[in-house]
């Protein structure tokens, strides 16, 4: 293992973006000296786990400082698939314990300030005795097909055209596959069954984990509800509206279905 902690890579965040060195053109994370420009410690950040050897460590930028020449802040999404799948991995990680290192301060039972705990991820109230870990959001994610057709909706904050599968938060005392036949219901106007489990991502933005599944159309005919949805249609692999970049979970289950029926073809 390299013990150099100046080689100790350092993933600082500001407004939800990450500090990296563009100096050779292509994006990397820097080390921590870059953090030591800013006064920064790593006590006063969070350990993210090992890469190549060495740890990593997430830390919040809080001033104004500009950075070194040859850096900038980015936006994870702009970073998908220029950082490496590791790299990028961390960066989510630190983006989403950063922020509930800057939200969680004070006690939910007492409304004491709260310390981190000195082993485990969590905070904890000296007045109550109360322990704080971090917040996840579970969320549903789905794709209903109903025969050669998917199920793509438009939502009120979607960008011009954009259309995607649906998804909501699960309600509690709720089951995941209760909260698809709930959302879908609620959402479209369609009762779906055959639910089946596909793949998670984590989403801090704040602090949702989106559980994807897909579905298939039992009865019902589109009605969107007009409040979260605007639209929604069926639609064939090959005849697709503006979907989503291949940053989410909701671009995976799409291409899932294009794969499927042009292949069958």
């Amino acid at each position: 293992m390299n013990d150099d902690v100046s080689s100790h890579p350092v993933f600082l965040m500001r407004d939800h973006k990450l500090l990296v060195d563009l100096s050779s053109g292509v994006p990397r994370v820097p080390d921590r000296s870059v953090a030591e420009e800013f006064g920064l410690s790593f006590a006063d950040g969070y350990r993210l786990g090992p890469l190549n050897g060495v740890d990593c460590y997430a830390l919040s930028v809080t001033g104004e400082d500009e950075p070194s020449r040859g850096m900038d802040y980015l936006g994870l999404r702009k970073l998908f698939g220029v950082l490496d799948d590791t790299r990028y991995d961390m960066a989510v990680k630190a983006l989403a314990i950063l922020n509930w290192d800057r939200t969680c301060r004070f006690c939910s039972a007492c409304g004491s300030p709260l310390r981190r705990h000195e082993t485990i991820l969590a905070k904890v109230c000296e007045v109550c005795g109360s322990t704080m870990f971090p917040r996840i959001s579970p969320a549903v994610i789905v794709l209903v097909e109903r025969h050669e057709k998917v199920l793509l909706a438009r939502a009120s904050r979607f960008a011009e055209n954009l259309y995607s599968v649906l998804a909501g938060f699960t309600e509690p005392g709720e089951t995941l596959e209760d909260t698809v036949r709930r959302e879908v219901r609620e959402e479209v106007g369609v009762e779906v069954g055959d639910i089946r489990y596909f793949g998670s991502q984590p989403w801090p933005y704040p602090d949702s984990l989106m559980i994807g599944f897909t579905a298939s159309w039992v009865a019902g005919e589109i009605a969107a509800d007009n409040d979260e949805i605007t639209d929604a249609r069926w639609f064939t692999a090959d005849d697709l509206p503006k979907i989503p970049d291949r940053l989410s979970i909701s671009r995976a289950l799409i291409d899932w279905f294009i794969d499927k029926h042009r292949k069958g073809k």
